[in-house]
């Protein structure tokens, strides 16, 4: 009987130059735009961390570096909302580094996804790993009991490069 191991990584390739997105993301790297008030790679950090997973490996580029440090403790940034009383923003702040484990991987050239995920073959190693895509999102209209929507259509993905 094959003995299964828990899967504990998951790999976000994040390198890309994001053309299906251009002009927004000539300078905003598009795992960077906000949903709701929270850039896209951190709905896939925390959906990883939900699920059990205890180490993110981001693939990113060198000019990527705003996805370093959103998740980068930023003691300036803390110390400006404390001394404004936001505490309720010091502590979203304070809590992203500490969502999950994170490492992150430089891919030098974006050639295709492939080659994004093998760029992280060296931290992944031999263990079983998922891959997250954080440029689509899936929509699901289930109540806070955990029971279905009755609409067929009420799980969607959502692909805003096409």
């Amino acid at each position: 009987m094959p003995s299964h191991r828990k899967i504990a990584k998951a790999v976000i390739p994040a390198a890309g130059f994001g053309t299906r997105m251009l002009p927004a993301t000539k300078a905003v790297p598009k795992e960077m735009l906000p949903v709701a008030g929270k850039p896209l790679i951190q709905y896939a950090v925390e959906e990883a961390a939900a699920s059990g997973i205890e180490t993110v490996i981001l693939v990113i580029r060198d000019q990527k570096s705003l996805i370093q440090a959103h998740f980068a403790p930023d003691h300036a940034l803390e110390s400006f909302l404390d001394q404004h009383g936001l505490c309720a923003c010091v502590n979203l702040v304070r809590e992203l580094p500490k969502i999950v484990e994170l490492e992150f991987v430089e891919q030098e050239e974006p050639l295709c996804l492939a080659h994004a995920v093998s760029c992280a073959r060296p931290l992944v190693g031999d263990d079983p790993f998922v891959v997250l895509l954080p440029d689509v999102i899936m929509v699901s209209l289930r109540t806070y009991s955990g029971s279905e929507s009755s609409n067929p259509e009420a799980a969607q993905s959502i692909n805003p490069g096409g």
